[in-house]
């Protein structure tokens, strides 16, 4: 039986952190409830227990609160999810509490949210592609399951448009499996946050989703728990119901500037840019509750979104995410500023488990050939277009210009689609073929001719018309 303990020995408080001190048998990552003086409650998180004084983290701020008049009660448990299959198609707050105006979850389990640690042994290789009908993911960065594959973003580039797309479409081809998506927002607009619900009200996929919101006007110290509760719920459906969970985070950076807040009231020595010096450890421990388990049906696939401060690409949250994740879809402000909608900017993006999850019986026999030659065609385009920019059109040969047409048509045809534009993957490797037919056969050098024969459209219209 858990024992319940009460104290009135708070001696400091600075910022969201609470001292307690003359406390006995307390643990960390414990929760405690806090009693102000005037009977409302507020909850925290043991942050630091250092033999009899314990530092607490108070979700809801530590405004307001009479250091004298309030009492600590000590729960003696970890912060706990209450799951069932009742919370697909439910909102909650960043602390799990429901806020879509539903009735309270009846739990089957209650879960720490911090997990359970995964045996590497037991863990299964990603490798069945994941479709989500965009063609610049599909084609060229495929989604695996079981994969991490974050989008880097910038201030005021569209990526809460590209991650409903991806909360709406995302499906696991060729599989009866229940497909769920668990959407984490941490630290955004009450405007985004009534987008994403709205959107996926308006589209259905709020029947196989699970929402936890905590806005920007909220205490940024929820913003630590919220992926955490959001991870719980996403192995209860993946791990006990056997679904196929995709996990979007949005935004890492205000999860990672929280983390800084914590650490500076904390007077700990600053690491990079003043982030705490195990940034790198923190990350992990919420980006490797993603995978594939032997034995087990279902599996967690993880989209993290962040948005790059100033777009810099080596600043401390996008440079560790990169080091822990399996790549990165990179967005693009030029684009951007084009009119491509969605500016994912193909060259610097990667999925490093793309070859994996594509080829014959998967998605199709010629796929990574034609995005080796769509990459190299296109990066030599881009070439062109900056020669173009400096000399003039003029200055280029017939076969620069043939380059330069290549990549304006890909960025207008291939990357730009409509954010409910649904491609198949037939669709998408289509409409590479087609576009690369402006070519002749002999300077597609990276494609077998057997594939050239196969699936180009002229000789398909032969095939079809013989």
């Amino acid at each position: 039986m858990r024992s319940v303990k009460e104290y009135q020995t708070v001696t400091n408080i600075q910022g969201p952190l609470m001292m307690v001190e003359m406390v006995d048998e307390a643990k960390f990552g414990h929760i405690v409830d806090i009693e102000l003086a005037d009977g409302s409650i507020r909850h925290g998180q043991i942050l630091q227990v250092e033999n009899d004084k314990v530092l607490v983290q108070v979700f809801e701020g530590t405004s307001g609160i009479d250091v004298k008049r309030s009492t600590v009660r000590f729960l003696a448990k970890p912060l706990e999810l209450g799951v069932s299959p009742d919370i697909l198609g439910r909102v909650f707050s960043g602390l799990g509490v429901p806020k879509d105006d539903g009735p309270s979850i009846i739990p089957t389990n209650r879960l720490d949210i911090n997990g359970q640690p995964i045996n590497p042994y037991a863990r299964d290789y990603p490798n069945e592609f994941i479709q989500t009908g965009i063609s610049t993911i599909d084609g060229l960065n495929p989604l695996v399951r079981g994969q991490k594959l974050p989008i880097f973003s910038g201030s005021g580039l569209p990526h809460d448009d590209l991650t409903a797309q991806f909360a709406r479409q995302a499906t696991v081809l060729g599989k009866g499996e229940d497909f769920a998506v668990v959407f984490a927002a941490m630290g955004i607009t009450f405007e985004a946050a009534q987008f994403f619900i709205d959107d996926l009200h308006n589209t259905g996929a709020i029947e196989r989703a699970v929402m936890f919101i905590n806005l920007a006007n909220e205490p940024a110290i929820e913003r630590i728990a919220t992926p955490r509760f959001a991870l719980t719920a996403a192995e209860y459906l993946a791990f006990e119901l056997d679904m196929h969970v995709l996990v979007i985070l949005n935004d890492m950076t205000n999860y990672c500037e929280a983390l800084r807040e914590i650490s500076a009231a904390r007077k700990e020595v600053p690491g990079r840019r003043g982030y705490p010096g195990y940034l790198y450890t923190d990350l992990a421990t919420i980006y490797e509750r993603a995978g594939r388990i032997k034995g087990k049906k279902g599996s967690i696939t993880m989209v993290p979104v962040l948005t790059m401060p100033e777009d810099d690409k080596t600043h401390p949250v996008p440079d560790l995410t990169g080091y822990i994740t399996e790549g990165q879809v990179i967005l693009s402000r030029s684009l951007h500023r084009q009119g491509v909608a969605p500016p994912v900017d193909v060259l610097p993006s990667l999925s490093r488990l793309k070859d994996k999850g594509i080829g014959k019986n998967k998605t199709r026999e010629d796929h990574a050939d034609l995005y080796n030659q769509l990459y190299a065609a296109y990066a030599r385009g881009k070439e062109m277009q900056e020669l173009a920019t400096i000399m003039g059109e003029a200055a280029l040969s017939d076969e620069d210009r043939k380059y330069m047409k290549f990549a304006n048509a890909f960025e207008a045809r291939y990357i730009s689609q409509d954010y409910y534009e649904n491609r198949t993957v037939e669709q998408t490797l289509d409409l590479g073929w087609e576009l690369l037919s402006m070519f002749e056969n002999a300077e597609l050098k990276r494609i077998d001719v057997k594939l050239i024969e196969k699936y180009m459209p002229k000789f398909r219209q032969k095939a079809g018309g013989a």
